[in-house]
């Protein structure tokens, strides 16, 4: 049995700190997991390899083990011995070295593993318990991701909405104010665990659509309206659409082309703060008039020289 560089299986070295093994482990085992590698043998041993390596390196007293003995982990009762000698003695006695090495193991894809997930080499330097113990230890499943498309006007209400993941229907409550791009988890509708882990989580990515008539920033919506030069100059009404249908508004006498008008409380509704909305920002589009006949043009001709 030959010796498993276990920091080289994890793409890390000696100095490695435990957070740098815990991202290492988490990166490696999402890529082989069973489940995002259903049908390939040869990432199901590279998935055992991760978990053994991990196992060692995450354990402060197995790594300390484990870089004690390196390539001679054959000679552990040897070692122990001789430091419990030393211990008595109150010097070191003359042995082997006992210095560790760094030489890869490759596993292929039938490697010395058992029926556990752990190899040979894992089982005789920290005894056969460790098979058994570790049995019980599930793991994560792995995490899914998946896009909703909604319409602005959707997005504004709260509704229920079913997407398929992986061959599974899931009926969700969606709430009012969604943003373009939110993400939001859904815990334990991911891929399921492996040895009675629990199962990874949902990231939902909801795309609203652009709408035709409001232009939404943060909660506030951005609307055009036009009206005809007669209405600007005199006053008037102009019927204005929100988000809850029309409603009229009083234009007032020489209204300029251009004019913004703020409807409070009539924008996008606030992301799970019901009864809150932003507002509506509506401007004001003159429309000159077309077609005229002679007669209007005289008057305005008139209107001119005045």
């Amino acid at each position: 049995m030959a010796f498993i560089d276990y920091y080289s299986i994890l793409g890390l070295d000696k100095n490695a700190s435990a957070d740098d093994i815990k991202k290492a482990y988490r990166r490696l085992a999402r890529k082989y997991h069973p489940d995002v590698n259903p049908n390939d043998p040869e990432a199901h041993a590279k998935f055992q390899q991760i978990n053994e390596a991990n196992e060692v390196l995450s354990d402060p007293e197995k790594r300390k083990k484990y870089d004690a003995y390196g390539e001679n982990w054959q000679h552990a009762e040897e070692y122990e011995q001789a430091r419990q000698r030393q211990a008595q003695n109150g010097g070191f006695a003359s042995g082997a070295d006992f210095g560790g090495g760094s030489y890869r193991y490759d596993f292929g894809t039938d490697g010395d593993f058992g029926a556990g997930g752990f190899s040979d080499f894992f089982e005789n330097l920290f005894g056969g318990h460790a098979r058994s113990s570790r049995r019980s230890a599930g793991y994560k499943g792995s995490d899914y991701t998946a896009e909703l498309h909604l319409s602005l006007r959707d997005a504004a209400r709260t509704h229920k909405q079913t997407l398929s993941v992986n061959g599974r229907n899931i009926r969700i409550t969606v709430p009012a104010g969604m943003a373009d791009g939110q993400v939001i988890k859904l815990k334990g509708q991911g891929g399921p665990g492996a040895n009675g882990g629990p199962a990874g989580d949902l990231y939902i990515t909801f795309v609203v659509e652009p709408d035709p008539v409001f232009t939404r920033r943060g909660n506030d919506l951005y609307a055009t309206a036009d009206i005809d030069l007669y209405t600007a100059v005199l006053g008037g009404e102009a019927t204005i659409d929100t988000l809850d249908g029309k409603v009229k508004l009083k234009v007032a006498p020489e209204t300029q082309n251009g004019t913004k008008v703020r409807l409070r409380g009539k924008g996008f509704p606030v992301y799970k703060q019901e009864g809150q909305c932003g507002d509506l920002i509506v401007t004001y589009n003159v429309k000159l008039p077309a077609h005229l006949t002679e007669r209007q043009k005289e008057l305005f001709r008139q209107l001119a020289n005045s």
